[in-house]
């Protein structure tokens, strides 16, 4: 899977939960899916956003899960900051909400990859 755009780190304002992308990258791209996979290899979650000739894809890297555990708290669909612009993020609580549970015991997704999904989202599971 071809990394367009990674999340290089989280911030937390109020219930707002901001994912910012390198401004040395290239703007995302791409209308917003709605829909979440995993690149259990790169231990990341990826938002998928829709262009002409398929996806381009926005890496949540092992580091910015706990403001991904936030955003499941709050229930409050996150963003991306990218420069000083906005890109809403619809369909990201719903759809990480189903992966967590999916993730939850099932070591298709390789053990390494589960394991680290359980700890960080343990008290969302627990919750749940």
């Amino acid at each position: 899977m071809r990394i367009q755009n990674r999340v290089i780190e989280g911030q937390e304002n109020g219930n707002e939960i901001l994912f910012l992308v390198d401004a040395k990258a290239d703007r995302p791209t791409g209308t917003p899916a709605k829909k979440i996979i995993t690149d259990s290899d790169e231990q990341a979650f990826v938002y998928l956003m829709d262009i002409d000739e398929g996806y381009t894809y926005i890496h949540f890297p092992k580091d910015t899960w706990p403001y991904m555990a936030r955003v499941l708290e709050t229930g409050n669909e996150p963003s991306l900051l990218w420069k000083d612009e906005k890109l809403s993020l619809p369909g990201f609580v719903e759809e990480l909400t189903m992966l967590v549970y999916n993730i939850e015991g099932n070591d298709n997704y390789g053990e390494a990859f589960t394991t680290a999904v359980e700890q960080e989202f343990k008290a969302f599971l627990q919750k749940h």
